[in-house]
């Protein structure tokens, strides 16, 4: 029974080691990046009055779907995605050997955790676009009036949104630190170097502003008891745009979201997979 899971356990851990696996994960960070840009694109029309789609991976994967050989295009993105999460699963379970600090090294198998789950998300999304099912909005709000009805239900969704908010200043704190920067082996060209990290930093910042304003949206609707409120990243992009000097703030949030996918190219690249 031991040598058989422990074989079993092997075969896994190769698998998931695999050239194909690593190729893929590559693909799926590349995804990742291009899914950013079309978020930053479709901020941008926010700001400057003329949003169509949503500003959300739904509204990105939309926008792919209406170009020419757009669905063709979704499903490499879905294949890269599912690489990409198997690699993240790799990386929970046995990677980060090259990590001294065992309590760094849990943490950051948490974080590939969580990226595996979020990366079978956009395959998810990505794969229900490209088979023609458009992704509505209102999610969120259900899930929120859900939370809301049961006992300590309140508390619950401002916990939530606590975490959220939580998960934005981290965002916003790796990026000024330039924490990326500790899983990937940048390229020796100085300027390459220095654009691969001033994009990851001003891409981490602007993305961890939306995600706090996502948090703040989660929290009010816990505190006024209305799940309408609680929003996800489109409806809290326009709600920055309506606030004073809101689009010009909105546009910076936007060209945040662009950057992070010019960055995703060099991750792609350089990431340690």
């Amino acid at each position: 029974m031991t040598s058989a899971a422990q074989s079993a356990n092997q075969n896994a851990q190769q698998a998931a080691r695999s050239r194909p696996v690593k190729i893929g994960a590559r693909i799926g960070i590349l995804a990742y990046g291009i899914t950013h840009l079309l978020i930053g694109w479709l901020a941008l029309q926010i700001a400057f009055g003329q949003g169509g789609e949503q500003a959300n991976q739904n509204g990105a994967f939309q926008t792919i779907s209406e170009q020419p050989f757009g669905k063709f295009l979704l499903w490499v993105l879905v294949v890269g995605f599912i690489a990409a999460a198997l690699w993240r699963t790799e990386q929970a379970i046995w990677g980060y050997s090259y990590v001294d600090d065992k309590k760094k090294q849990v943490r950051k198998k948490g974080v590939s955790a969580a990226k595996a789950v979020l990366f079978v998300i956009l395959a998810f999304l990505a794969g229900r676009t490209a088979m023609g099912s458009g992704g509505g909005g209102g999610q969120q709000q259900q899930a929120t009036a859900g939370v809301l009805g049961l006992p300590g239900g309140q508390f619950l969704v401002g916990l939530a949104g606590l975490i959220v908010i939580g998960v934005g200043v981290y965002k916003i704190v790796r990026g000024w630190k330039t924490k990326f920067t500790e899983d990937m082996d940048l390229p020796s060209d100085q300027k390459s170097r220095q654009l691969a990290i001033r994009t990851g930093q001003a891409g981490y910042i602007g993305r961890g502003v939306a995600t706090a304003i996502v948090g703040v949206l989660v929290v009010l609707a816990a505190v006024r008891f209305n799940p309408g409120e609680s929003a996800g990243l489109d409806a809290a992009l326009k709600t920055l745009a309506q606030q004073p000097f809101g689009p010009y703030l909105l546009i910076l949030v936007a060209l945040g979201f662009i950057c992070f996918g010019v960055f995703s190219f060099f991750d792609a690249r350089y990431h340690r997979v």
